[in-house]
């Protein structure tokens, strides 16, 4: 099956395109304000080894601007060419050796989320956390226990940081017994969208 994975929830973007004859990766520095990069990539990478069977989309918890893009993209390419359309987390696929480790990233608003993935699924949250609650969690945490961030977070010093990657998107794809995300697909929300009011006259 030919495979075409998006991923642009964090500071880096990729995609990756699997097939029996292919194994192609694209990935960079992923500019939240100028998707030229990606388009490029999308481009270059359709004209090489042709269309998708099915696409998979990561829905972050990130840059909801980025993975909206991202689905947006997907969309248009499944309408065109017809391609089987999932999503999943981009955090339960972050490329490292651990089968089962913990993310943990800055939800804005004095606030932080945690969650724990197995076998690349997600087994707990994302939940947000105030900065105390989340490290009394990581204190409760096995020390060989590997967790992630995919920005800098020098208060939690035990952090390594990792990316999502579209290549394991792909490859997880090709697990017909997973559990994906069906269309419609949404970005991760980790809470109520604000909205700001007009103040009334």
């Amino acid at each position: 099956m030919k495979i075409l994975a998006l991923e642009l929830s964090t500071a880096r973007g990729s995609l990756a395109y699997l097939s029996e004859n292919a194994d192609a990766v694209r990935d960079w520095p992923n500019d939240r304000k100028n998707s030229a990069t990606f388009f490029a990539n999308i481009v270059d990478v359709q004209t090489q080894f042709g269309s998708a069977e099915k696409i998979i989309v990561g829905l972050g918890p990130g840059s909801y601007a980025g993975t909206r893009i991202a689905i947006s993209v997907a969309v248009g390419l499944q309408f065109a060419c017809g391609a089987e359309l999932v999503g999943l987390p981009s955090i339960c696929a972050i490329e490292c050796d651990a089968a089962e480790y913990c993310v943990i990233g800055d939800a804005r608003r004095q606030s932080l989320f945690f969650a724990r993935i197995c076998a690349n699924d997600l087994v707990e949250g994302a939940e947000l956390l105030a900065e105390t609650d989340l490290r009394a969690k990581m204190e409760t945490l096995d020390e060989k226990m590997s967790i992630f961030a995919s920005e800098e977070l020098p208060q939690f010093p035990r952090i390594q940081i990792r990316y999502p990657s579209a290549r394991v998107l792909a490859r997880l794809a090709q697990d017909a017994n997973r559990r994906f995300v069906l269309p419609p697909l949404e970005p991760i929300y980790l809470r109520e969208p604000h909205i700001t009011f007009p103040k009334s006259t």
